[in-house]
């Protein structure tokens, strides 16, 4: 699963990388643990200009058919394999596709006596974007929220020994097919979610600050011997 998430890069390079003109709505301050049900910085595809826009959703995602929001708390993920039969995302995977802005993420170890968090990145700790669903919300008193989740795949190699999922991230020249909301074809969306390649990736021990929400420091994503 994904539960935690960083985004720290500068927002130049967020523009630069995910082609938006206008990043100004995301408010993107660095953010060093990113929690469910928090506002997270996505890029979705405007059909009116026909460009990418940056938009801030809720991270949880609440089907348009939901009567209570609080159903989004148990929607932060979504996994591929049943992405075209679940109710919940069916609908939103052909048709409401996002990319969600990270440049690391976390996963807990199962140890004899708690779970140690591991932070994990690109090799070249690159800004990257998982593969996300959206969705439209009103509530019977008009309250309306934009949501999104994360799908996640089988680990890689890298990721096995601490969990048995992981996020999907994207290949950078497939955010453009990832986006086209006029693609709905299940069968060639469901090609581009696949575990991202080991030799790319690297992780590490970090401490259990990261475990608690409201730490939002670098001290989150600095090494620290794992104890056994």
């Amino acid at each position: 699963m994904c539960g935690r998430f960083t985004l720290i890069a500068e927002p130049d390079r967020l523009k630069e990388m995910f082609e938006v003109s206008d990043i100004s709505n995301c408010q993107l301050e660095p953010r060093y643990n990113i929690a469910p049900t928090q506002t997270v910085a996505t890029v979705l595809y405007d059909s009116e200009s026909k460009k990418r826009q940056c938009q801030l959703l809720r991270w949880g995602l609440i089907p348009s058919w939901s009567k209570d929001s609080k159903i989004g708390s148990r929607m932060i993920n979504a996994r591929a394999e049943t992405l075209a039969e679940k109710p919940s995302f069916r609908s939103a995977f052909k048709r409401r596709r996002c990319l969600v802005l990270a440049d690391g993420f976390y996963e807990w170890k199962k140890l004899a006596d708690k779970k140690q968090p591991y932070y994990f990145q690109l090799q070249d700790k690159q800004p990257f974007a998982f593969a996300g669903l959206w969705e439209e919300w009103q509530s019977p008193e008009n309250e309306k929220i934009n949501s999104c989740t994360i799908i996640t795949t089988d680990a890689n190699e890298l990721l096995q020994p601490i969990h048995n999922r992981m996020p999907v991230i994207l290949q950078q020249p497939d955010y453009e097919q990832w986006l086209d909301p006029h693609l709905q074809k299940t069968e060639l969306l469901q090609q581009l979610l696949h575990p991202y390649l080991s030799e790319k990736m690297t992780s590490y021990a970090v401490s259990i600050r990261v475990n608690n929400p409201n730490h939002n420091s670098l001290e989150c994503i600095k090494p620290e011997r794992e104890k056994n």
